[in-house]
């Protein structure tokens, strides 16, 4: 077991970060890159158990949503099937990972602004953690830096 870690300051209030992300289906409206997202089985996208079925980068993922706190502003999901590393070079890639991910947000008083965590514990062959490690390193980022573009969309659009 290993895991990746990431935080950062959003420059926005932490209601309105948390009322994009808290909808586990709202996938597509703030991560590049997925183009589809539905609930199964109609449940609330808020509703622990709930699966959501999405399509990043042209790869359909379904992830559990397994802890929901609109106290805490966090939420933590899991996903449903092992994930296989991306090819890179052509050389041997490490064995497929199970994961969970959670995010986490915290109001920062000064500015109105947001500090958000978000990590993701991977469940891998201790030969391909570090090769796991260091790809979800890569990637929380993007995808924290994508929900950054969204929000700032967002507030232009409300001025």
């Amino acid at each position: 077991m290993t895991q990746a870690y990431y935080s950062a300051v959003l420059d926005h209030p932490l209601d309105d970060v948390w009322s994009l992300i808290r909808d586990f289906n709202n996938y597509p409206a703030y991560i590049d890159g997925v183009s589809e997202s539905e609930i199964e089985d109609n449940r609330r996208g808020d509703e622990v158990g709930a699966v959501r079925r999405f399509c990043y980068l042209g790869n359909w993922i379904r992830q559990r949503l397994v802890d929901h706190s609109d106290l805490q502003q966090s939420l933590t999901y899991a996903g449903l099937e092992a994930i296989p590393y991306p090819q890179d070079d052509g050389g041997p890639s490490p064995a497929p990972t199970r994961y969970q991910g959670t995010m986490h947000l915290r109001p920062i008083i000064e500015g109105n602004r947001t500090f958000i965590e978000w990590s993701v514990a991977l469940e891998t062959e201790p030969a391909d953690a570090e090769r796991w490690k260091a790809l979800f390193a890569s990637w929380i980022p993007d995808w924290t830096d994508s929900l950054a573009r969204t929000l700032a969309r967002t507030r232009l659009r409300s001025r």
